[in-house]
């Protein structure tokens, strides 16, 4: 054993929670469960208000930019929220994350064009991504990997819940006040968490220099943007043979491979290349890597086939998503707490990602007079799937690696699997706009293109309310088949993923957390001084 892992497994002594350290522990995960409400919520409000604000700010052609920034920014600092959470403490950084955050939040809901709103949502975007990451690092420092399990299931009754109140709240904010409050909301939660986190958690720091990899730090943003940019533009913007794609393709490459060769050289990488050399790092980062493109690739056009083929309002299609949330929470819940009784996580990621393989290929078969019961079945075995993967991935993870490097693998990891998703969107809505294109082009009369050729139904799908009977049938139907081209194209990729999970190496869970209970909520032990963090 290493002397890294020799440390990072010491003290606390190998037990159980008793009920007072579980009431600590819940107190602590209060604070912790806000910051990570903040960012999951804005995932999913602003999406309702999206044509309402074009509208105000008059950006349009914009449009999708404002959800693109947040999300390139969010996922570019992963890493660094991480590397600087293991170097000088996390407290402090998930405290400044909710700053960000906060100030992020207020100039988007000041934003007077939509320029302004765009940079405004990037530097909300940075915020998030230390929210996330620094919820999960600091429930790896408290509580041990054999228990953390039971845990999970709080942080996915989050994202559900996030999932319901987004589109609801978004709604009804825009129809209702202004949609300007769905950024001002984020104000009274942000500092309710920054209050609760000052009060509860202690966590003591051992102060010493360190250098931060700034090289690797742009070199890698100037990869994944370009990436980001190649699948966001590609066969919509510019044509894929283009010298501007090509161009993103080249300089994403090169700055990739110069990131790999700064990283092997420096002395505190953003991202250490050691992690690589850990099978079970590996194979969960692939499978979170394709767990986040299936799902959020897919998870995208589930509220579009509602709205389209069911014709419901994008409030309501926000509600009828409640079975996949549904599935998601029970298996959380059910997965987290036979991982903390067995001590084995490789079953649930192959079970998980065939649920969802075959849940996948359940969506595929829908169709324009599918009813919503049984969309709703196959939303819920979907959702099964996914709650069966994506905690234990991370628990995987955390046990896997070295204190040390806690909060630069749990970044990793989740930069892995924010990346898989947003090339999903990408990649999908390129095959999305080809397919509908192409199945209009095969359907539709010429009068009937010309009407609708200067609007995106997909931005308003209620203007197919307004068509004649006739038209609205032949849109729908081409909606329809377009979805299950869609779902029939992410197939492949569950596929993978269950294959992976296979070669994943068992490591034996830890029972012992790198902080006591009492440490972290500042006991008379001292904490709340600056102090050495076991294992440090």
């Amino acid at each position: 054993m290493s002397e890294d892992v020799a440390s990072a497994v010491q003290a606390p002594e190998d037990h159980e929670f008793t009920p007072e350290e579980h009431r600590k522990v819940l107190v602590i995960l209060s604070a912790l469960l806000l910051g990570m409400f903040l960012a999951a919520l804005d995932q999913t409000i602003v999406a309702t208000a999206l044509p309402t604000i074009a509208g105000d700010l008059h950006g349009l052609n914009h449009l999708a930019w404002v959800v693109t920034a947040y999300l390139i920014t969010s996922t570019i600092t992963l890493p660094l929220w991480g590397k600087f959470g293991d170097l000088y403490g996390r407290k402090m950084f998930f405290q400044l994350a909710i700053v960000v955050f906060l100030v992020g939040s207020i100039l988007s809901g000041l934003s007077q064009s939509m320029l302004e709103l765009i940079i405004c949502r990037a530097i909300q975007g940075a915020g998030a991504g230390g929210l996330i990451v620094g919820s999960m690092s600091i429930t790896g420092d408290i509580i041990p990997p054999r228990q953390r399990g039971r845990y999970m299931g709080y942080y996915g009754a989050v994202f559900g819940l996030s999932s319901i109140l987004g589109p609801l709240a978004g709604g009804w904010f825009t129809q209702h006040v202004s949609w300007r409050w769905i950024f001002y909301i984020n104000v009274p939660i942000g500092i309710a968490a920054l209050f609760v986190i000052a009060v509860v958690l202690h966590v003591p720091v051992k102060k010493v220099h360190h250098q931060i990899d700034w090289w690797g730090t742009v070199l890698l943003s100037a990869g994944v943007v370009g990436l980001i940019l190649l699948t966001t533009w590609g066969g919509i913007t510019y044509a894929w043979g283009s010298s501007t794609i090509l161009l993103l393709g080249l300089g994403s490459v090169v700055a990739l491979g110069v990131f790999g060769w700064v990283e092997s050289k420096v002395a505190e990488p953003i991202i250490p290349l050691s992690l690589f050399r850990i099978r079970t790092f590996n194979v969960a980062s692939t499978v979170g890597f394709v767990m986040g493109f299936t799902m959020f690739g897919s998870i995208v056009y589930l509220p579009l086939y509602l709205q389209i083929v069911h014709g419901a309002s994008p409030t309501l299609s926000g509600l009828e998503l409640l079975p996949m949330v549904g599935g998601m929470l029970i298996t959380f819940i059910a997965s987290g707490r036979l991982v903390s009784r067995t001590g084995h996580y490789k079953p649930f990621p192959i079970l998980g990602s065939g649920v969802l393989t075959i849940g996948l290929g359940l969506l595929a078969e829908l169709g324009s007079h599918s009813s919503y019961g049984l969309a709703a079945f196959d939303m819920f075995v979907v959702g099964l799937g996914i709650g069966l993967v994506m905690q234990v991935l991370l628990v995987a993870v955390q046990n896997s690696v070295p204190h040390s490097q806690l909060g630069t693998a749990t970044a990793t990891w989740t930069f892995f699997r924010t990346i898989g998703g947003a090339f999903g969107v990408a990649i999908l809505g390129a095959v999305f706009n080809s397919r509908l294109l192409a199945n209009l082009r095969a359907s539709a009369p010429p009068a009937l293109l010309r009407r609708i050729g200067g609007s995106d139904i997909s931005e308003n799908p209620a203007q197919i309310s307004h068509l004649p009977v006739a038209a609205r049938t032949v849109i729908i139907e081409a909606f329809s088949h377009t979805l299950q081209t869609v779902f029939i194209v992410v197939i492949p990729f569950a596929v993978v993923a269950f294959v992976v999970a296979w070669l994943m190496k068992e490591i034996p869970l830890r029972n012992k957390a790198h902080l006591s209970t009492e440490e972290a909520v500042g006991a008379q032990s001292g904490a709340g001084a600056p102090g050495e963090l076991p294992g440090r």
